[in-house]
């Protein structure tokens, strides 16, 4: 599939979606959306990410080596680290608003970025030379499609 395709694909899956979570699979963002006609869709970052508010970062990939305040050293088995806590807290606002997808972007060597309202963008930043998945977006039990392409 040619990557003007593919970009016109996870586009077309993720304009107008409905935010629904965002957490983790051991050390990969997940983000679940609903689809336009109700369909559960996916994304899976393994790659270095960010999520902005109002340009501000709020919650990011690094955020998984740091544990909470009093968490043990298996804070990362337990789901207790700062992004944990920080995606439990962006999941309340996300329950509250219902955020809607207004725009998916793409850049050079596989930049992804996903903005919904209100101000919210999600970038992945795939930084691996070789071809490792860095992240992909589907419809569950549907296609996948990612970056770099070869690597699904």
């Amino acid at each position: 599939m040619a990557a003007d395709d593919q970009t016109a694909r996870v586009r077309g899956l993720l304009q107008g979606a409905t935010v629904r979570s965002v957490g983790r699979a051991a050390d990969l963002c997940t983000v679940e959306f609903t689809g336009l006609q109700g369909e559960e869709l996916r994304a899976h970052i393994q790659c270095p990410f960010r999520i902005l508010q109002e340009g501000k970062v709020i919650l990011g990939s690094r955020d998984m080596r740091y544990p909470q305040r009093g968490a043990g050293p298996d804070a990362f088995d337990h789901f207790e680290t700062i992004y944990d806590a920080r995606a439990a807290k962006l999941n309340g606002i996300i329950d509250q608003l219902r955020p809607t997808v207004t725009d998916v972007a793409f850049g050079a060597g596989g930049h992804l970025a996903v903005t919904w309202r209100p101000a919210f963008r999600i970038e992945a930043f795939p930084d691996c030379s070789g071809a490792v998945e860095a992240w992909r977006v589907f419809t569950r039990g549907g296609p996948h499609y990612g970056y770099p392409e070869g690597s699904l």
